[in-house]
């Protein structure tokens, strides 16, 4: 019984801490480089011999993931984070087979996409669907009393 109260303490403990950073866009752009770097095809000695162009394969998908990483621990660098991750995203275009086959490419431009939109001090939507009610509700009340 005491390892279920446990669960239920660890889920809002994970929701608040997720509410307080860009969390889907952090995820997507870690994917999103993890995938590219697992399509790479190329070993690394191989891409070690080649050379600096070689390496920017493995390079740009590890700094990808690294970013999302940091997006997630650290979101007050966020929009800083997120243009390097979207340039890195793209440029993984031309340097990892076509940005891991587009999955890698798409979820590295979304979730740097989500991650510059994404406004820390805005409230939840709960809140702000139950201020519209109530506005609504107000403003018929209103239109009533007036008739």
């Amino acid at each position: 019984m005491s390892d279920n109260l446990s669960r239920q303490g660890m889920r809002p403990a994970f929701r608040r801490w997720r509410a307080g950073r860009p969390f889907w866009g952090g995820l997507l752009l870690a994917l999103g480089g993890a995938e590219i770097l697992l399509t790479e095809k190329v070993s690394l000695k191989v891409a070690m011999h080649i050379g600096m162009q070689g390496m920017t394969g493995y390079l740009l998908p590890v700094l990808m993931m690294l970013l999302g990483l940091l997006i997630l621990f650290s979101p007050s660098q966020r929009l800083f984070y997120s243009i390097v991750g979207v340039l890195c995203t793209l440029g993984s275009w031309l340097t990892s087979n076509l940005g891991g086959f587009f999955v890698g490419l798409l979820l590295g431009v979304v979730g740097s996409c989500l991650t510059f939109g994404w406004l820390p001090d805005q409230e939840p939507r709960s809140e702000r669907r139950r201020r519209k009610r109530e506005a609504k509700s107000a403003t018929q009340t209103e239109l009533q009393h007036q008739a």
